[in-house]
């Protein structure tokens, strides 16, 4: 499996996910701490990428995603943003309405 089908894979099989740098209980950065924050305020589990332990991804995912900064939130499939939208989000519901749906949408096909 090629890269890029690899990051395809990750984004398709997590609802939630998240490209940073480092891991939610140790980022390694302040976007991505302030993006772990933003997703927690949510309520809702997610999965993440360390992408300083992943170079490969590191380096293709902003071109695949044509997103040139980490972190990278990506919600069913589809990039929202990075730390700053999702700080915005977060300030006015979008980002909590946003999550709710995904999960329960998800919740629904599943059954």
């Amino acid at each position: 499996m090629n890269i890029i089908e690899k990051i395809k894979n990750q984004i398709k099989n997590n609802i939630i996910l998240i490209y940073m740098k480092g891991t939610p209980q140790s980022p390694s950065c302040g976007f991505s701490a302030q993006a772990v924050q933003a997703l927690s305020a949510c309520g809702e589990k997610f999965a993440y990428i360390d992408v300083l332990e992943n170079e490969d991804i590191r380096h293709e995912l902003p071109k695949y995603a044509n997103w040139p900064t980490f972190p990278q939130l990506w919600i069913n499939g589809e990039l929202i943003g990075g730390c700053s939208i999702m700080l915005d989000m977060l300030e006015n519901g979008a980002l909590k309405e946003l999550i709710s749906k995904a999960v329960k949408k998800n919740i629904i096909s599943s059954e």
